[in-house]
């Protein structure tokens, strides 16, 4: 988002609340290599043209608006920074902590949550390979695909090394994941793909769709709409970069570069261009429950379990 955007966000949610919210970002150095533009762009122009666009052969620039970001959630006083793909740098996180702010950090493994504990981190976020989205991984160049480590797996090993509160994250779909998760040590979940198909859920109604046809099976982790690993339903778009044998551009160009082809999609309803994050538990999802339901029957569930163990 643009900082503008950020602080329109930041002021609406404070008036819908006075609960504490986090707010994320991206925490890792951006490439200003270009490699790979070409290639990519002629597998996305074929696309392009399946879509009734017109080819694109401009320049792509990313703009960096790191900085601005960070400067507005110090001004609007934002309560939690989550961080992803790194740890704030030590500059910031001393201004953070002068205002009291939580930082939580996505980690993808032990090595990951001991680099982050030691630089200031409050709130570990344990993620699994499980998870939808982007892989946290701090420095995904050693495996292309980012550490792809399960969240059950990596969650006790976490817990076991660093001192602060661990939070699971990863095909945690209900009460049954919450009690695991804090079987294993964890002292919360983060749930993501769960909240995808409640009523109060932004999500493009093709992307909801295509999320409760799904199943353990359906997802891939790739770089081709970002250039960042992430976990999402295998599409077509997906599987041109396949055929077409050719890695997509870095991150972010390539994200920037797929962003007028994901917008048309979702224009025409078009889910097999569109980027369909998801988890691999998606044969649990619930259509159309509300989001208040969905946080009671989980926390209720897990009381039961407990209770009854």
């Amino acid at each position: 988002m643009k900082p503008e955007e950020i602080r329109m966000a930041i002021r609406e949610i404070k008036k819908r609340t006075t609960k504490p919210f986090a707010v994320n970002l991206f925490c890792t150095n951006w490439s200003d290599q270009y490699e790979g533009v070409e290639k990519s762009q002629i597998v996305l122009n074929a696309i392009r043209g399946k879509l009734g666009m017109e080819a694109s052969e401009h320049h792509v620039v990313t703009n960096n608006f790191f900085e601005e970001q960070f400067k507005i959630l110090i001004e609007e006083k934002v309560p939690v920074i989550s961080t992803a793909f790194g740890v704030l740098p030590k500059d910031k996180m001393t201004v953070a902590k002068q205002y009291n702010i939580i930082i939580t950090s996505m980690v993808t493994t032990v090595q990951e949550a001991l680099f982050a504990e030691e630089n200031g981190t409050d709130i570990i976020i344990a993620q699994g390979s499980d998870a939808g989205g982007h892989r946290g991984t701090f420095e995904f160049e050693k495996n292309t695909y980012g550490e792809t480590v399960g969240t059950f797996s990596l969650v006790p090993q976490i817990v076991d090394a660093v001192s602060v509160p661990v939070v699971a994250a990863g095909g945690i779909m209900d009460s049954r994941g919450l009690v695991a998760a804090i079987a294993l040590g964890a002292q919360g979940v983060q749930m993501g793909t769960a909240f995808l198909t409640t009523t109060e859920s932004g999500a493009h109604p093709v992307y909801k769709q295509a999320l409760l046809n799904s199943t353990e099976e359906s997802t891939v982790i790739t770089k081709v709409f970002s250039g960042r690993p992430a976990r999402g339903i295998k599409n077509t778009f997906i599987q041109a970069y396949y055929d077409a044998k050719i890695s997509p551009a870095d991150f972010p160009t390539q994200n920037t570069m797929t962003n007028d082809i994901r917008r048309q999609a979702a224009l025409q309803n078009n889910p097999e261009y569109m980027s369909l994050w998801a988890g691999q538990a998606t044969r649990l999802l619930q259509n159309e429950i509300p989001a208040g339901k969905l946080i009671h029957d989980v926390m209720e569930g897990a009381k039961g379990l407990l209770s009854s163990n």
